[in-house]
């Protein structure tokens, strides 16, 4: 089941608003117009999930393991990358990368969902079917 109750849901949303922020202002601060920019998205990438690892620990008691660490993880992870790519292609201060970052950090977080739904929605294709 796909998670409605509200405080759930707020702390997904903080979680993911908190990871890929601070994973957009890391990506936005290592990386500089001089970089390659698949070197900067993989630098980004490891600077998002060094980052999302102790921040989803201090998510963990209020919300569960496998519920914070999927997203948070994603968040950031996705958004140290991007930023960090953009941070290859002009100067970003951190205030763009922290704006940059929350928006992806929400942007994934709703992909999340989507594609939990989708998936239960579908089901497991591979499961036996009863005999008509």
């Amino acid at each position: 089941m796909i998670e409605r109750r509200l405080y759930f849901v707020l702390g997904d949303v903080v979680c993911a608003l908190v990871v890929g922020g601070v994973a957009g202002v890391v990506g936005a601060l290592l990386v500089s117009p001089a970089w390659n920019m698949w070197i900067a998205m993989a630098v980004g990438m490891v600077a998002g999930m060094a980052v999302a690892t102790p921040l989803a620990f201090a998510f963990l008691p209020l919300f569960g393991a496998m519920e914070v660490m999927v997203p948070a993880m994603t968040c950031g992870m996705f958004s140290g990358m991007w930023v960090a790519m953009a941070g290859a292609m002009r100067p970003l201060g951190p205030g763009a990368g922290l704006r940059g970052g929350m928006l992806i950090g929400l942007v994934v977080l709703a992909a999340i969902y989507a594609l939990n739904a989708w998936l239960r929605v579908r089901g497991d294709r591979r499961a036996p079917r009863a005999a008509a």
